[in-house]
């Protein structure tokens, strides 16, 4: 929503999600969580909103849409739609091979990624489920209440730490967008832990790494971690490639890539992996000869053993 729109809004708090910019596809997702009602017209515009209180001007639309901007973590924004396009061939080839899919989405915080997977792709399905896993009860409480009113009736939420939920049964695809440190490797112990045959990863803030990194001053390679800044994105850049050769070694074809533009967040890596197989000894023997040249060892490879 742009310029010279009026919106008609139940309530200040729906005015957020309403003037955040693009409203398409995922127009119900994002307007429908905060009490907006509506439907896009023919010029794209937002209207048929219920026992609407106030007309906005196109000026405060813009006025709130650029303070909305600068709280992105609040609402479904660019990094979200953009997964949805990077998940939705996965999932087309799970739906495709039969049977009902679940997805797990882990750290799930608001659970706007698995409401506009749900309301693009599951909802069309006859069957299939999605999970989200969380340990916030107050934001759990606001997305069940809004996926009943959704009738998203697919939808379930648990309550937890990534590393202590245990589902019971298999899962077709696990998601963690941005869980932070070593959140991220507790996504993969899950993904691992429920035979997941997709894994798609935002990792955010690796600091393992990095603490490790700080005590090796004197290691032959320590040039490349001297300065703490190098020594971030290094760290950094060494954990996910750990990440990538963890999952080929436990049979995964992985894709790492930018998912998307730096402007809108410089958390941007995504990590994307499908099972084709149990494992994979050359992968596994690669990271094992990277592991042996490093002073640091991340926890999630523990365990990990020749042979």
């Amino acid at each position: 929503l742009r310029a010279r729109v009026e919106l008609r809004v139940v309530d200040a708090q729906a005015v957020h999600d309403a003037a955040h910019g693009r409203v398409h596809k995922v127009h119900f997702v994002q307007l429908a969580g905060l009490g907006l009602r509506g439907e896009e017209d023919e010029h794209g515009a937002v209207g048929g909103a219920h026992d609407s209180a106030a007309v906005l001007s196109a000026a405060r639309v813009d006025l709130v849409a650029r303070r909305h901007r600068e709280r992105r973590q609040r609402r479904p924004g660019p990094r979200d739609e953009v997964l949805v396009q990077v998940l939705r061939p996965p999932l087309d080839r799970l739906f495709e091979a039969g049977g009902p899919v679940s997805l797990a989405d882990l750290g799930a915080g608001k659970s706007y990624l698995g409401f506009i997977l749900y309301d693009l792709v599951f909802r069309e399905k006859p069957e299939g489920e999605i999970i989200a896993v969380e340990t916030r009860d107050d934001l759990i409480a606001t997305a069940k209440k809004l996926a009943a009113d959704a009738r998203f009736d697919r939808m379930r939420f648990e309550h937890g730490n990534i590393d202590g939920v245990t589902l019971g049964r298999k899962l077709d695809m696990v998601t963690a967008l941005h869980a932070c440190d070593t959140a991220t490797d507790d996504a993969i112990r899950f993904a691992l832990r429920h035979e997941a045959k997709v894994v798609a990863l935002v990792p955010c803030c690796q600091a393992e790494v990095s603490r490790q990194l700080e005590d090796h001053a004197r290691h032959p390679l320590h040039q490349l971690w001297r300065h703490p800044i190098q020594r971030r994105d290094f760290a950094s850049n060494l954990t996910n490639v750990i990440r990538a050769l963890y999952l080929e070694a436990h049979g995964y074809k992985v894709r790492v890539t930018e998912f998307i533009g730096m402007e809108h967040t410089m958390k941007n890596e995504l990590i994307l992996a499908e099972r084709h197989q149990l494992s994979n000894a050359q992968a596994k023997a690669e990271l094992l000869a990277l592991l042996e040249k490093l002073p640091a060892r991340p926890k999630l490879v523990d365990g990990l053993a020749a042979g």
